[in-house]
């Protein structure tokens, strides 16, 4: 073995020689041999660390390898490693205590794509990501909707949108852009046609109804903060006011919120100037949005309720923070995150929270465990949520035929 060894030193050495016109002796040509492997073996590992992480998330991977060695080497039955695999990610997100942050297999995420695409029912249209990453491509489109109106078609690809491309956006970012557009007249650019227009302006968003009670105070039910309702819960109180509103229950129970933008719109009506509210990542940058000085003065009666989610639940803390409004009801949930879906190589994907929203004075509404009101009220029957039409007024002022008891006691507060 070792004439073997010294045999390919010294071919390597006369290599060398050949090729360089030098003559090496063997010690030098086994000392470059040594310098070269150590070299390759540093470079190697230095890579290794880089594509995982760090030592520390090197040390981490190796655990997940022996243990799934163990486990294939020793337990008793078979095993199933793409299970096992999924049920280690899985574990990893649970870890992070964040109720809206998951992990979707490969199936699962496939049921995820085709649920959030079909998202679209106002516009009528399915959306999935497009393969070569040039936009997201139409799976198909409702007889007689806005999108087949506009000339939209399975099988066309959608790179814009109102101008905006949307190549390197995610599933999500295109459904709130989109649905940013409801309500209004916009253009989607086609791969490899001209735009076509989208009109949208005869849907009605139904997220806004509202009566004045025998009280004197003006109900204003939202059942969501999407496209639209920002106006239409502007214009509500207006008319409210023109009947002789004297205070204003806004109704936020069940409102599983929506869009900022139309939160921001409600608000910078209610409110008088300063900052609403801010969106903030995990490296502390903020996106921060303030009113102007025209406000609505009237007593104001919030309700809310364990399906108050998202913006709604903003809206609710906003209102309390400014002393603006009190708020009636049961606590919310805390649900105030912004999630990103974030595709994996092998095809599965994670959900995760990557933003917060913020009130005024900077609080994580999630982070605190959800909005709590002024004053707790239960409703024995929910069923009856927001029931006081045609009744006749109690001797109190109020109407006296409800089974809402949140809604009575707002109004008898008001009152």
């Amino acid at each position: 073995m070792g004439n073997i060894f010294r045999r390919m030193l010294e071919s390597l050495g006369f290599f060398f020689s050949a090729f360089f016109n030098i003559r090496l002796k063997l010690k030098y040509v086994l000392l470059f041999c040594i310098l070269l492997g150590g070299g390759i073996y540093a470079w190697t590992y230095t890579t290794m660390l880089n594509n995982v992480g760090g030592k520390e998330d090197y040390a981490e991977a190796m655990r997940y390898i022996q243990i799934k060695d163990i486990v294939d080497e020793e337990f008793i039955a078979p095993v199933d490693r793409v299970a096992m695999g999924n049920a280690a990610a899985a574990a990893m997100v649970s870890s992070l205590g964040d109720s809206w942050s998951k992990f979707m297999s490969a199936e699962e995420y496939k049921t995820f794509q085709l649920s959030a695409s079909n998202e679209y029912s106002d516009i009528g249209m399915s959306l999935m990501k497009n393969e070569e990453g040039k936009g997201f491509q139409v799976i198909s489109v409702n007889p007689d909707s806005p999108a087949a109106r506009g000339g939209l078609g399975a099988g066309m690809i959608i790179t814009a949108v109102d101008g905006e491309k949307i190549g390197s956006y995610t599933l999500d970012q295109v459904r709130t852009l989109i649905r940013s557009k409801m309500n209004t007249k916009f253009s989607l650019e086609i791969s490899g046609q001209d735009s076509l227009a989208v009109d949208c302006t005869g849907l009605s968003s139904g997220s806004v109804t509202y009566r004045l009670e025998k009280t004197g105070a003006g109900y204003i039910q939202l059942s969501n903060f999407e496209a639209g309702s920002g106006q239409a819960a502007v214009d509500a109180v207006e008319d409210l006011m023109s009947q002789g509103a004297v205070s204003l229950v806004i109704d936020l129970r069940r409102n599983p919120g929506g869009l900022a933008t139309e939160l921001a719109t409600f608000l910078d009506y209610l409110l008088p100037g300063g900052r609403i509210f801010s969106e903030m990542d995990k490296n502390g940058d903020e996106i921060v949005t303030e009113s102007d000085g025209m406000c609505v003065q009237l007593p104001m009666c919030v309700l809310i309720n364990e399906e108050t989610f998202r913006e709604a639940e903003l809206c609710a803390a906003v209102l309390k923070e400014f002393q603006w409004a009190t708020l009636m009801g049961v606590s919310t949930t805390g649900n105030t995150r912004t999630q990103e879906t974030i595709e994996l190589d092998d095809g599965t994907a994670i959900r995760l929270s990557t933003h917060s929203y913020l009130t005024p004075k900077g609080m994580d509404i999630s982070a605190n465990g959800g909005v709590v009101p002024d004053l707790t009220v239960y409703n024995t029957d929910a069923s009856t949520t927001g029931t006081t039409e045609g009744t006749t007024g109690g001797e109190d002022g109020t109407a006296s035929i409800s089974g809402d008891q949140q809604l009575m006691q707002a109004l008898k507060f008001l009152s």
